[in-house]
């Protein structure tokens, strides 16, 4: 069972720091999104949050643990989506089953992502995270199979947003932690979900306009989400808002590195 893995008691700690290390991306994020609204500069997305991270002190020491501690969440979820959960026994169907399971390989796919990321941040030679995304669009629009695969991917970054929004407004991600949660982890994950999934929902439908109107620049990422919502109408507001909501799922990450069931 993966339950077995995560009660190794190191493996277990470097998992949740794993967590630690997603809150302070996701803080600095929200505070590069916040500085974009007040007429700074800057990459609000992860390539641009780890950037930053690396230019302060213990920044590449940070990134390295972050490094393995993702690769770890990453096996943890490989686990899961093998071998099942052992954080849910009450399961009573085998589509809940198969559905924990898509659920756990898909997170498993991201945190190899994020290890990666930092990895290359972290040795000095990350990449800009909004350019890789406006290239590889590029590319694909080229070919009809491109680009219905980037529609397709667009739908489907929208339905991972919109879960995001589902999961913060029914409280479901309270079924992921251990123990009595205060008030305040509830509201903390509540805006945190909603806020990180209308980003998400923003950049699929970025992806699904830059197709339409053939600009695979405007498939720009997260940082580019923020950016198109900035330029909207009291866009200033709206992105302070959203650099609060991301900073609030950040903080809410360092509940996760407490409670999340492993």
């Amino acid at each position: 069972m993966a339950g077995r893995l995560a009660q190794n008691s190191i493996f277990e700690r470097f998992a949740r720091a794993g967590f630690v290390v997603s809150g302070i991306v996701h803080l600095i994020i929200g505070y590069i999104a916040i500085r974009i609204a007040l007429g700074g500069a800057g990459t609000a997305d992860q390539s641009g949050a780890m950037t930053e991270l690396a230019g302060k002190p213990g920044g590449v020491v940070a990134l390295w643990v972050g490094v393995v501690a993702f690769l770890l969440m990453a096996l943890w979820r490989l686990a899961e989506a093998a071998l099942g959960s052992s954080s849910k026994p009450d399961a009573d169907s085998k589509k809940s089953e198969a559905i924990d399971r898509v659920k756990a390989f898909a997170l498993a796919v991201v945190y190899f992502a994020f290890a990666v990321s930092a990895f290359g941040f972290a040795r000095g030679s990350g990449k800009s995270s909004s350019g890789q995304s406006a290239g590889i669009t590029a590319r694909m629009m080229h070919t009809t199979t491109g680009t219905i695969a980037l529609v397709a991917g667009g739908l489907i970054i929208i339905a991972i947003g919109g879960y995001h929004v589902y999961k913060g407004v029914s409280q479901n991600f309270l079924e992921d932690l251990e123990g009595t949660t205060s008030d305040l982890v509830r509201r903390l994950g509540t805006v945190g979900y909603i806020a990180k999934g209308l980003a998400i929902v923003a950049v699929g439908l970025l992806v699904i306009l830059a197709v339409s109107q053939s600009e695979p620049g405007k498939a720009a990422g997260l940082d580019g989400a923020f950016k198109t919502v900035g330029a909207q109408p009291y866009g200033a507001a709206l992105l302070i808002g959203s650099g609060l909501g991301i900073i609030t799922y950040g903080i809410y990450s360092f509940a996760m590195a407490r409670y999340t069931k492993m």
